[in-house]
This record gives structure tokens, C-alpha cells and sequence, in this order.
């Protein structure tokens, strides 16, 4: 089912809390043949309530706050890329040699979006720079072939298949075995102790005073970093110098952090640094990329003892495409999504980056509720949630419906501005509400990079 008490339930959530939760239903948000209003509503329904959750714990209060979904602010949230506006101006999302193209058995997406893809990209294909030779390049080989020959270069190309040809394949059969959110317990590490967060001083921020040490790029690692910012962490993103992030897709996902380089290999005590006043690390890096640096889940948890470690990955962590790089458009043509809300004569794609933004939300929620249990419990933790994983949970869901409700007019009401280093930005609010919760972030993004390597 897409429903809020599923994904509850996967993060070990008790079902007692379900009543808390509310919903403002609006016909017409996110419409397409799949039910991702229902996968939006749910994954931000499960996360405000793992934020009510530990925002009642952390305050003594003697019942957990009401939540309240409202499917117009979720609908605007899973769209905040294009709702951004950066002094007036449209946000740049895909490249032009990111797309769907034609080949000689049927079509493959393409990712391209960041230089080194793109390059890598053109490489593998022998061809310019140029939407044409690309074309032309793509049109002689078929799909699967060129999937593995622009992966084997480090690029990103995905056949499109049927669900069916999905749940035949074997990385399909890997993803279909596992929980939609994977949740272990890493050692005994004592109980987390956890200081008051309010509501003396509301909002009640369940957050407040945690460390978050963000390793995410593109979309749905750094909108769990986002929600954790708005719900009172100190967020600091930290990229690699010589990998740049989009401007835009920065400034979509920067609000509440602070954005620092620094190189793993070069500067490793600078690092160690960060880690040991940390309390969550949020990796977003194809699985295994970051392990030589020393940041494997069990390695992380040995150096700080107590760690809340979240690890995103597109396709899993396991089975043959367990290494590979992925990006929601890339998912959605491979599981079948983009030949359901099209056809395999027509591709089409979800109303949202749905996979993106939703499995953004289970990650923050996970990581909220690890905080959680860790101060009854004790315990490193890590967390892994899949986008492979989120696609087989909407696909499981049947076709789009639900219950009736009023219209969804528009995205005004949950639209709001602020002057930033980056300039006047039009942004969409957060979605994750609770009763006495935050409204908006306390901070707006400033320009990448700009912040030093080091906890405020």
C-alpha cells in the first residue's frame, strides 16, 4: 500500500503515533497514471511525524504533536526546482544531452547534467559535442549496449524496460528483496543523551544542537540534509573542490546549511575533525565511492562511537548494479515507471522527481528516528534507503485514485522570498509540518563553498 502507515512501519515507527497524523487531500497534485501524490504524501507524512516524534521526546512532552500533511504544500515541495527563482530567473534542471533518445531496438535516457558525465558521455559514443552526432551515434546501437558501453566508460545511460523486463532482471530481483528502508544497529554504543528542545523557546525545533555532516549531491540526499536544517540541525555540506555543485540545484537545496570544500585525500585530519563533533553523517555517493577515504558505515561508527550514519544510493548497495551511479530520471526508465506513464513506443515520466524527493524525505525521516531509539537504546546506527527500492514501492501501488478532496489551485500559498548571497530567491517551503514546528528555514543559502571546513 502507499500509505504513511507503510512507510511508518519501515522505519520501525510505533503504529500508535498513526492517529496523529491528518491530511489535507487536493485533487489534481502531482497527477500521472502512478499514485505519486500518495508516495509524496506518505514519505512527508512519515517524516513529520518521526520529527513530531523526537521533538516530543526531547521536550518531555506528554503526547507527541499533531501533524498535518496538506497535499498542496507536498505537491509544491516535490517541485522546488521549478518553483525556484533566482532574481527573477528560471532555474536551469536538465542539460540539453540529458534526455530520452532514440536507438536502433527502442531508447535510453541520458544523464549529463555535470561536465565529467557529459564528457564521459561523449567519449564512449566516439562523437562531438552536438545534439545531432549524439543522436546519430545513439540511433546505429542498441539500448543495451549502449548502456553498458556508457557505463563502462563512467557515464550514465539507462535503457528503457518494461516493469516486467525490471522485475526479470537481476538487479530488479535484489531491489524487490530488501525493506524499503534498510536500519541496523552497529554496535553499544551508550544511550544517546538527548538536551531539551523547547518548547520554551518555540518553535519547537526537534533538531536543535545536532551536528549533521552532509556528503550529498543532486537532489534527494541534500533534501534530507534540508529538512534536518529546518528542523534545527547544524547542516554543514561539505563537496569536493574539483566537483562543483549546479548552481541552481544548489540553491534549491542549500537553505539552512552552510556549504564548505575540502579534499578527503589531501586533508584527512581536517576531516577527522569534523566527524569527531558529529552526530549524523548523510553520504549520497554511488556505494563503496567513499570507503578508501575511511567512510564506510562500520568505519565511521568505530572513529565515533555513537554516529547516526545514512547512506542514499540509487539502485542499492547490492546485486550487479550495486556500484553504479543513478539519478531518479535513470531509475524511473529502468523499473519500468517511465514505459507505465508513457509507453515503450512514447516514454513519459512522473509529474516530479518523485523517487528524488521522496526517498529524500525517508532519509531524513530515518535519520530522525535513529536519534530517537538511539536515546532509549543506545547504538551506531545506519540507514539506507534506495531510490530502486522507493520505485518498486510505487510501482507496487497500482494506478493513481484516492480519496476525493478540494481542487489544488496552485502553488502560492506555499511559496515564499528571501534575500540571499545568491540573490532575491522565490523558493517553495517545506512541506514537513507539525504542530508548534518551525515554518521556514532560519537561514537561506549562501554561495557554495563559501563557508569554512569547521562546526559553527
Amino acid at each position: 500500500m502507499i500509505d504513511i502507515e507503510y512507510a511508518w512501519s519501515a522505519l520501525g515507527g510505533d503504529p500508535a503515533l498513526l492517529p496523529r497524523v491528518s491530511t489535507v487531500v487536493r485533487e489534481g497534485a502531482l497527477q500521472g497514471r502512478l499514485p505519486a501524490r500518495e508516495l509524496a504524501r506518505a514519505c512527508v507524512g512519515a517524516c513529520a511525524l518521526a520529527a513530531a516524534e523526537l521533538g516530543a521526546r526531547r521536550a518531555g512532552l506528554p503526547e507527541v504533536p499533531w501533524v498535518r500533511v496538506d497535499d498542496g504544500a507536498v505537491a509544491t515541495a516535490f517541485v522546488s526546482e521549478r518553483h525556484l527563482l533566482v532574481d527573477g530567473r528560471a532555474p536551469v534542471t536538465f542539460a540539453p544531452l540529458s534526455r530520452f533518445w532514440r536507438t536502433a531496438d527502442g531508447w535510453v535516457r541520458t544523464h549529463a547534467n555535470y561536465p565529467h558525465h557529459r564528457a564521459r558521455l561523449l567519449d564512449a559514443l566516439g562523437v562531438p559535442e552536438d545534439v545531432t552526432a549524439v543522436g546519430a551515434a545513439l540511433a546505429e546501437r542498441s539500448s543495451l549496449e549502449v548502456e553498458e558501453a556508457v557505463y563502462a566508460a563512467g557515464g550514465l545511460a539507462v535503457a528503457l524496460r518494461t516493469p516486467q523486463q525490471w522485475a526479470a532482471h537481476e538487479q530488479g530481483a535484489a531491489v524487490a528483496g530488501r525493506p524499503l528502508i534498510e536500519r541496523e544497529r552497529l554496535d553499544s554504543a551508550p544511550a544517546r543523551v538527548l538536551t531539551p528542545a523547547g518548547p520554551a523557546s518555540p518553535p519547537l525545533l526537534p533538531a536543535a544542537g545536532l551536528r549533521v555532516l552532509d556528503l550529498t549531491r543532486v537532489i534527494a540526499g541534500p533534501v534530507a540534509t534540508r529538512t534536518l536544517a529546518l528542523l534545527g540541525a547544524d547542516v554543514l555540506r561539505v563537496d569536493a573542490p574539483r566537483l562543483p555543485e549546479l548552481p541552481d540545484q544548489h540553491a534549491d537545496t542549500g537553505f539552512g546549511k552552510r556549504s564548505a570544500t575540502l579534499d578527503l585525500g589531501a586533508d584527512p585530519r581536517a576531516f577527522e575533525e569534523l566527524l569527531g563533533a558529529a552526530d549524523v553523517v548523510v553520504t549520497g555517493y554511488r556505494p563503496g565511492a567513499l570507503d578508501r577515504f575511511g567512510l564506510s558505515a562500520q568505519a565511521l561508527a568505530e572513529r565515533r562511537p555513537g554516529v547516526v550514519v545514512a547512506q542514499l544510493s540509487a539502485w542499492g548497495g547490492y546485486g550487479p548494479w550495486g556500484t553504479r551511479r543513478g539519478f531518479d530520471s535513470l531509475v524511473q526508465v529502468a523499473t519500468g515507471i517511465a514505459a507505465v506513464e508513457g509507453s515503450m513506443e512514447e516514454p513519459g515520466a512522473l509529474p516530479a522527481q518523485a523517487l528524488d524527493h521522496g526517498t529524500g524525505y525517508l532519509l531524513a525521516a530515518a535519520v530522525l528516528r535513529a536519534l530517537t531509539e538511539q536515546s532509549y537504546e543506545g547504538g551506531s546506527r545506519v540507514v539506507r534507503p534506495a531510490l530502486a527500492r522507493t520505485a518498486r514501492w510505487l510501482m507496487e501501488g497500482g494506478g493513481a485514485g484516492g480519496v476525493e478532496g478540494s481542487p489544488h489551485e496552485g502553488p502560492g500559498p506555499w511559496l515564499a522570498e528571501a534575500d540571499s548571497g545568491l540573490g532575491r530567491l522565490r523558493y517553495a517551503l517545506s512541506p514537513v509540518s507539525f504542530e508548534g514546528g518551525p515554518a521556514d528555514w532560519a537561514r537561506p543559502p549562501g554561495p557554495w563553498g563559501a563557508d569554512a571546513p569547521r562546526w559553527s
